[in-house]
């Protein structure tokens, strides 16, 4: 058993215990991770620290309820700050009905070199800008591998909805990151006379 193993099975014991130190060292070990995924699904860093707070309460009120036999602890909390933040994104938009949705996925291509130009803060940033429908079925298909089915169950929309928001984002995106990146490296005219 590994380092890390032995030191989260001491944190879940003592949190089962409802030891402060144990929650405290629970919560140190999993913020910055968490907090990531939190930014990633919120529009605001208001929204994303109370997601980020709620979810920890969550963890602490259900921790009884994880079993180290079944799962990761990593893994267990991570689902818990998603469907944190699926609920708080819930309380803010409205998913319209899309029948009859086709992928167009070749329009929503990047080009690797614009992907090779930015850094993981300018991404986030953009993905953030996107409408909050779109940005949270990307962030659970793409970021986390959620399916179209398991989207839909989990936001009560349907499958072509769900397919549809995910095309706009990444249709959004790539508009997004194609300005960002002419912006920061301008096309050179190689015609021009030097």
């Amino acid at each position: 058993m590994n380092l890390f193993v032995k030191q989260s099975s001491r944190l879940i014991k003592g949190c089962k215990a409802n030891d402060r130190s144990a929650q405290e060292g629970l919560y140190k070990q999993f913020y910055a991770e968490m907090l990531r995924i939190c930014y990633r699904y919120l529009k605001t860093d208001d929204l994303a620290s109370e997601a980020l707070n709620t979810g920890f309460l969550k963890v602490f009120s259900h921790i009884n309820e994880f079993d180290e036999v079944k799962g990761e602890l990593g893994a267990w909390i991570r689902t818990i700050m998603i469907r944190t933040c699926i609920d708080l994104s819930r309380k803010e938009l409205k998913f319209s009905s899309i029948s009859n949705y086709t992928d167009d996925l070749e329009s929503v291509f990047v080009e690797p070199t614009i992907l090779s130009k930015l850094y993981a803060e300018d991404l986030l940033k953009s993905i953030r800008k996107l409408p909050e429908a779109s940005k949270l079925v990307f962030n659970l298909s793409v970021l986390d591998g959620y399916s179209h089915r398991e989207i839909a169950g989990q936001l009560n929309i349907s499958e072509s909805t769900s397919r549809w928001h995910l095309s706009e984002a990444k249709k959004l995106l790539r508009a997004m990151l194609t300005r960002s990146t002419n912006k920061m490296y301008p096309p050179t005219d190689n015609n021009k006379a030097t």
